[in-house]
Parts: structure tokens; sequence; C-alpha cells
């Protein structure tokens, strides 16, 4: 299925994402429910589980999403670790600043994933939640995150797909895409074999791949 609409430029998705970071958060959990047909508890338990000693939250918006995942592992008395975090979009970033301020442990940069500023294998683990469909340019993002992965680091990400069915909640979600492309917060859905075909072209190996609803779960290691 090809996306008909016209793609936003990175300054553009940029400037989309300009909203307050409360409503960022509202609008998320929405499109969360009717877009990607996704749980935020599925979420917290996919991300959660890789943080390694020295990891890489790519697109971390406010934080919102992050900081759930953080205390979920702080309740199942895993680890503390090394965390960078980093988004394109300042207001969003300027969110998880607030939010993590007394975290010594977390430090929050404003950077293009398509052009991370960190040295080769820098880091054990690599999330990109709810972001992927959002990168104007999806190859050089996963170049740049498997350029700054450690061999053996594995990398989670979640992607949204077309809607598989004719029914009404899929009718809403195609609905809300349209939306969020016009919008300029989503670039484009897609289909798994492509996404999985565009990370194997760049050395990653797929661990695990899961479809639920209308999102695609997939871990790859470098």
């Amino acid at each position: 299925m090809n996306n008909e609409i016209k793609k936003k430029s990175r300054e553009e998705i940029a400037i989309a994402y300009k909203s307050e970071p409360w409503w960022y958060d509202l609008r998320g959990l929405f499109i969360l429910t009717f877009a990607y047909r996704s749980t935020l508890w599925e979420q917290v338990r996919f991300f959660g589980d890789n943080i390694k000693e020295n990891h890489l939250e790519v697109a971390i918006g406010s934080g919102s999403l992050f900081d759930i995942i953080l205390k979920w592992r702080k309740w199942k008395k895993m680890p503390q670790t090394n965390i960078i975090g980093i988004d394109y979009a300042e207001a969003m970033l300027q969110g998880a600043k607030k939010r993590f301020s007394k975290c010594k442990n977390i430090e929050l940069k404003l950077s293009d994933v398509a052009e991370l500023p960190f040295p080769n294998n820098s880091f054990d683990s690599i999330n990109i939640a709810n972001a992927v469909h959002c990168f104007p340019d999806v190859d050089s993002a996963f170049v740049e995150v498997m350029r700054v992965l450690k061999p053996g680091g594995t990398m989670a990400a979640n992607v949204l797909l077309y809607p598989q069915n004719l029914g009404i909640l899929e009718k809403l979600a195609t609905k809300i895409n349209h939306w969020g492309i016009k919008k300029g917060i989503l670039v484009s859905p897609y289909q798994p074999e492509d996404i999985r075909n565009r990370l194997q072209a760049v050395g990653a190996k797929i661990l695990s791949e899961k479809i639920s609803g209308n999102t695609y779960n997939i871990i790859a290691k470098k």
C-alpha cells in the first residue's frame, strides 16, 4: 500500500511536535488505543525488558512512557542503568528534562536519529518506542542505530502498520493515520516485511517479531 500524501521534512515534523507535553501525551494515548490497537501495558513490558547497562532511548518525547517503563523496572527490581535519551523536537525534550531533572543516570540530548552524535559501538541496548513511522529517513535512522549499537547489543522497536482488516476500528485507524500524516506527526505506516528487510539490509539479525493489533514489535541484534 502506498502513501499518497506528501511526506513532511524533518523540520516540519519537529514543528508538528511543538505541542505542550500534556497535549502530546493525551493525543498519544488516543492514537495508541485506536490507531496502534496496542496497550500501554504491552509497551511497558516490551521496552522495559530491553534496557541494559548503557542504553539509548530514541525519540523519548516528553518522557511519559519512559517514566512508566522505569517505574515498572524498579517495581520488578531490575538494575538501574546509564541512559541517554534523544529527541528531535525541542518542546518534547523540554518536557522530558523537567520530568527527569532529578535522575542523575539520565542524560537528555537534542538530536536527529539519522545523525547520531555518538561513537561507534556506544550502547548495549536501544529502544525506539512509537517513532519509526515518524522518521522522514527511516533507512538512515536504522544505519545510525546499528552503528552506535555494540556488537551483540539489542534494539527494540514498535512500528505502526497499515490496518489489516476492513472493520469499523480499522477504518477509524486509517482516518487517524491520514490525519497524522497531514498534521506532520506521522510519515507513513509500514508493512512488517518492509521493516524486516530494511533492518536486515543494515546487518541486523532479527531475534523476535510479533504483530499486535496494528503494531509490529521487533527485536534485532547487531
